[in-house]
């Protein structure tokens, strides 16, 4: 099943595209490879998902925010590729989390995100390298900011 069907099947709403909040890109396209800049948690309402992760927001709504990054991240896919079945995988994520020091689960956060590009490209395209780490504050106060690595068809 092509992804633009598993966004359909799955009910999933995407967020507006976001626009770049500085002097950036939100996509680079090098030969095969698409470099999507950090997202946030973008809801359809053009809000943000924010807070500390583990005082403000628990480890599931922070994952619940990771998925919501891997939303904007899809929508920003479509609008730059036209239409998801251009991915041919996810190659690497970097997850950031904005926690407090204490907080230690930061992957199980970012599986938030890398759960739903499994669901959306399958096991073997939606799941690439990754790591996730703790940051002691993100732009916003935003609770996650993710950036990816995709590879593409023409």
């Amino acid at each position: 099943m092509s992804a633009d069907a598993r966004i359909s099947e799955l009910n999933l709403e995407l967020p507006p595209a976001p626009k770049p909040g500085g002097v950036y890109q939100p996509v680079v396209r090098v030969g095969n490879m698409l470099y999507v800049s950090g997202h946030g948690p973008l809801k359809s309402d053009k809000t943000l998902i924010t807070g500390k992760v583990g005082t403000d927001l628990s480890q599931e709504e922070a994952y619940q925010a990771a998925r919501q990054v891997g939303l904007a991240i899809l929508a920003t896919l479509r609008q730059s590729l036209g239409s998801l079945d251009r991915v041919t995988r996810l190659v690497k994520s970097l997850g950031m989390v904005n926690a407090t020091p204490d907080f230690g689960e930061h992957p199980a956060v970012i599986n938030g995100y890398s759960d739903l590009m499994r669901d959306v490209f399958g096991d073997d395209a939606g799941v690439g390298a990754r790591s996730a780490v703790g940051m002691g504050s993100l732009p916003g106060n935003i609770s996650v900011e993710i950036e990816a690595i995709f590879e593409i068809a023409d």
